[in-house]
């Protein structure tokens, strides 16, 4: 290993390295092209998060003049600069692939036209959608002495606009004006093609208006009218300990996020130098000013691929989530629990039971009690509008609603409001933690005794997500998980006394030291001759502690197996440091978002899932929960799963040692796996997999 190199990677160049895997698949030939679409979008989004929250704590860090060096060998000042570079990289990247998208997709009789390129019809066509639509709802904004300069809100599109008096010499400088983009009416406006024609065309709305938008300045002439897109700090700086209140906290950090400090500015190619430096000079922006090559923001591609009709042999092999044998049994999905523990595999099970058990224990009058922890959740839940008919119906519903689920808070305090006029008892979790363990309660009252129904998961009770991203879900009424359930639900809502728990472990207070005592008790068996190995999965590993645990044992000999799609600092393969740790990152058609852990444990084998990824953030700042699956079957399931999963050689790609990936090809002789696909066979998870060696 050489002297210059970190045992860690840093985190954010890990998150450039994820990113790039992502864009990777947009520019995968054998993804359908509408699927390379939605992944260009998905690498835009991505990247937003990116800089409106770790571009703009590095920003805050340079600005405080912080110099101290972090445990990967950069300082703010290095490694700003270094993302700097990455990240223009990427984004040059992805738009050469968004050509060749365009490209692709003309082919297929989908084109995104210029407005010269418009026939004659559907000229008028678009000039009769911009004066009955679109022009009612422009707002031109003009910057001068009397009107000052507007607020620009972050991530949305707008278009610069200098004008010229004729009556004034040549000289004279330009008047400056502002036009947003309205965000409320689609991205690409569809033209009237010929009534014979198969193909689908469009235009983008930034450029239909820009056509137009001397209609917005009469008597003027314009000279220049360029789009350019803001990213501000997205981050909230909460004061808990001294709110009153902090569901109006959060609403009053939200309404100043509006005014969060520019990170990234995003300009057209030959943006007029005078409006560039008119919009450095207010936004104080600094030179982080990006050139794009195509239109700003592809982010737009995601509903555009989507709103395509027909079209399947440019899209995935629709998915249809199989309802589960086992919840078939019974009428009561309650019958079925107090007979055998089920495991939910989302999003080739469906997400429907949870919704059906929460209104069949709104509706059953032997129910006494519902408690639930909500992050993030959809739209149009199902799962609150059962929790509130269950409220109504009289039945003690308790729902922790996470408040500061970042990007979701509006969203989650209208739930909140919504829950708490049904009569739901609503708590928003501890000061200074983030409640993002996913746990379901049901007390159900049977002959003599009560009996508890838990659901754990190791994704958000949301069902949107839960058709795109994988996860695990554990339905059981085991009395053990049933009075641990019990507890969590006591230390977050009231005052509660340390608990011993039986079968979970927690964070903040003891799911790092749990963690640790496996992690140990492998590297003894190791030492002592009886075999050491782990599997774990998960979506991001960057805990110092966490990893130098995995170090020492990988030095004693355990063999390590990690499944880290997003960022990981761990370093594998060293040489008397990390040579028996492997790390693979699953990226294809589904968000990997499983957490889970197994431990061979001198053939006592233990699996757990659990909502925690082993970052700082979820050992130490947030309520988290890891829980054991204890029934055989089920645990022999998911070890079959993380096993698929390491077989990969389609969609996976290895850590090097080096910090860079490298994707999984198969061995000469070897048929393809591609574990997604495989993992639809949900009944036949073991059947599926090569016969891998036993670790």
């Amino acid at each position: 290993m050489s002297k210059a190199l970190s045992p860690y990677v840093n985190r954010d160049l890990s998150w450039i390295e994820f990113n790039r895997r992502v864009l990777e698949e947009a520019q995968d030939p054998t993804t359908p092209l509408l699927e390379r679409a939605k992944f260009l979008s998905i690498v835009s989004s991505n990247m937003d998060e990116f800089m409106s929250v770790r571009m703009a704590g590095i920003q805050d860090q340079l600005k405080a003049g912080y110099t101290k060096m972090d445990f990967t060998g950069y300082t703010p000042q290095g490694l700003w600069k270094r993302l700097i570079k990455r990240t223009g990289q990427m984004v040059a990247e992805q738009y050469r692939t968004y050509r060749e998208v365009m490209r692709g997709l003309a082919r297929e009789g989908i084109h995104i036209r210029e407005m010269d390129d418009l026939n004659a019809s559907q000229a008028a066509a678009v000039e009769h959608y911009f004066r009955t639509i679109v022009f009612p709802v422009l707002t031109p904004m003009a910057v001068d002495q009397s009107r000052p300069f507007p607020l620009l809100h972050t991530k949305e599109l707008y278009l610069a606009v200098l004008l010229r008096d004729p009556e004034e010499e040549p000289e004279a400088e330009p008047y400056f004006a502002i036009v947003q983009v309205p965000s409320i009416l689609p991205r690409c406006v569809a033209l009237p093609v010929r009534g014979n024609s198969k193909k689908l065309e469009y235009v983008l709305l930034e450029d239909l208006i820009r056509s137009f938008i001397h209609t917005l300045f009469s008597g003027y002439s314009l000279e220049a009218v360029h789009p350019f897109r803001l990213t501000r700090n997205a981050d909230l700086t909460l004061n808990e300990e001294g709110a009153e209140d902090l569901l109006e906290e959060i609403e009053k950090e939200l309404r100043r996020r509006r005014w969060g400090m520019p990170v990234r500015l995003e300009i057209g190619e030959g943006f007029h130098p005078y409006a560039l430096d008119l919009l450095q000079e207010e936004l104080e922006i600094g030179d982080h000013v990006v050139r794009i090559g195509g239109p700003l923001d592809l982010s737009f591609l995601m509903r555009f691929a989507g709103s395509i009709g027909g079209k399947e042999s440019l899209r995935y092999p629709k998915l249809e989530p199989v309802y589960p044998r086992e919840l078939e049994e019974h009428e009561l999905i309650f019958d079925t629990i107090r007979e055998r523990d089920v495991l939910l595999h989302h999003p080739y099970e469906s997400f429907e039971p949870l919704a059906e058990f929460v209104q069949q224990a709104a509706d059953d009058p032997q129910v006494l009690a519902i408690k639930m922890t909500l992050y993030r959740v959809s739209g149009q839940s199902e799962l609150v509008q059962a929790l509130a008919a269950a409220a109504e119906a009289g039945k003690q519903v308790t729902v922790v609603v996470e408040l500061k689920a970042r990007f979701d808070e509006e969203r989650n305090i209208a739930w909140a409001r919504q829950l708490e006029k049904a009569g739901c008892h609503v708590v928003y979790g501890l000061v200074g933690l983030k409640t993002h363990a996913k746990i379901l309660l049901v007390v159900r009252r049977e002959a003599d005794q009560l009996r508890r129904y838990v659901h754990v998961g190791t994704g958000n009770y949301n069902d949107s997500t839960a058709k795109a991203y994988t996860d695990i879900g554990l339905f059981t009424s085991h009395p053990i998980i049933g009075a641990d359930a019990s507890a969590l639900f006591n230390e977050v809502t009231g005052y509660s006394s340390p608990y011993e728990w039986q079968a979970f472990s927690v964070a903040p207070s003891g799911l790092t030291e749990q963690l640790f005592r496996l992690i140990d008790r492998e590297r003894r068996h190791a030492e002592e001759g009886r075999g050491g190995y782990i599997a774990a999965k998960m979506n991001s590993l960057s805990n110092q502690e966490m990893i130098d645990k995995l170090y020492e044992a990988s030095r004693s000999g355990v063999r390590i197996d990690l499944i880290v799609r997003g960022v990981c600092c761990l370093r594998p393969g060293v040489p008397g440091l990390s040579e028996n740790i492997r790390v693979v990152s699953i990226v294809d058609r589904f968000l990997e978002h499983s957490r889970l852990l197994y431990l061979r444990n001198a053939g006592e084998e233990e699996v757990y899932l659990s909502s925690a990824d082993w970052m700082t953030r979820n050992l130490t700042r947030r309520i988290e929960l890891m829980c054991p699956v204890f029934d055989p079957s089920l645990r022999d399931s998911l070890i079959a799963l993380l096993r698929l999963q390491l077989s990969d050689n389609v969609k996976a790609r290895e850590l090097q040692a080096s910090g860079g990936y490298e994707r999984m090809r198969p061995a000469e002789g070897e048929e393809l796996l591609r574990s997604q696909f495989q993992a639809e066979r949900i009944s036949s998870w073991k059947k599926a997999l090569p016969q891998a060696e036993q670790a």
